[in-house]
């Protein structure tokens, strides 16, 4: 039995469960395993106050119903599979510890055929999403709900990150890295790992990543609603009612978990999303405006240029290759 680390207090650490599912990629569960274990290095050489704490689960080491909130994980990962068909089997005790995990603020990823896994828990549903693409036609099949996008090599959507090709838990562990201990240490290893992190950077840009670490469930359940509605015009008398909170307690909640008033944190997620789609489309700005909830795009130019310090064209001229 793999031993789980107790949820702790500690900013500095940063806990990740590698769920090694029967006919999982060992080499992809080994392999992540080591590429954090030189992050730990690499962050004691550059004095960075990070440190990644990796738990190896199978089967028999996922919490028991009822042990999620002393067991919480910062991130979940599914990885790729090899040899057999176990990740297309749907096991309800998997299903409802990666589903409390996510409720309680976790980040849950996937690589590969481990996407499988994830929609499998229904939290793909309407998402956008990648794996190989040599299994886009089962997944459809199995997962019609899924905006699958075979085309990307990661998909980074806030609380949910997925990578798809067999080889992708690299991309996956360097965008973990960069996101979420420090873009430096990301380079580093890319140079001690002989891998080419500057188109990878491209998709690891974030503008804004969403706090879930908060452990406010009602607030958390709202953030996952916006991550899916941003585009949507939501009112903040509608988020209080789907957090069953008069308005002045959620508000007060809301600033307390996330920093920021429900407008500023959609204004900030569509800014993000555009930013995303200037990377990954020819879109035009006016196109991408209406796309993420801004009929104007005159305004928005301005709401962009206010978040990111850069016009659309000149994001798009310094990060896109």
């Amino acid at each position: 039995m793999t031993k789980i680390r107790v949820k702790m207090t500690n900013e500095s650490e940063f806990k990740i469960a590698l769920y090694k599912y029967p006919d999982c990629s060992l080499a992809a569960v080994y392999g992540l395993n080591e590429m954090f274990w030189l992050t730990n290095a690499n962050c004691i050489k550059q004095k960075v106050n990070k440190r990644v704490v990796v738990s190896i689960l199978e089967y028999d080491d996922i919490p028991d119903l009822g042990d999620e909130e002393k067991i919480l994980f910062d991130l979940i990962i599914l990885p790729s599979s090899i040899n057999g068909k176990h990740f297309l089997k749907q096991d309800n005790r998997v299903n409802k510890w990666i589903l409390k995990q996510h409720f309680l603020g976790s980040i849950i990823t996937s690589a590969c055929a481990g996407a499988f896994i994830l929609a499998g828990t229904g939290l793909l549903n309407g998402r956008k999403s990648t794996t190989h693409w040599m299994m886009a036609e089962l997944f459809l099949k199995k997962f019609p709900m899924v905006n699958l996008q075979v085309e990307d090599v990661l998909i980074d959507d806030g609380d949910i990150i997925t990578a798809g090709g067999m080889m992708s838990w690299i991309d996956l562990g360097l965008a973990i890295v960069s996101r979420f201990i420090n873009p430096q240490i990301m380079h580093l290893l890319g140079k001690q790992m002989i891998i080419d992190t500057g188109k990878r950077e491209q998709k690891f840009y974030q503008i804004f990543s969403p706090n879930l670490k908060h452990i406010d469930t009602d607030i958390i359940k709202v953030q996952h609603f916006l991550q899916i509605h941003f585009s949507e015009e939501i009112t903040v008398n509608q988020l209080s009612e789907k957090a069953f909170l008069g308005q002045r307690t959620f508000l007060r909640r809301f600033i307390k978990a996330t920093g920021y008033k429900p407008t500023e944190y959609i204004q900030k997620l569509r800014v993000q999303k555009a930013c995303e789609l200037i990377e990954s489309t020819n879109d035009n700005f006016e196109n991408i405006s209406v796309q993420v909830g801004y009929e104007d795009a005159s305004t928005f130019r301005r709401v962009f240029k206010k978040n990111t310090g850069l016009t659309p064209g000149e994001f798009r001229r310094r990060f896109v290759r």
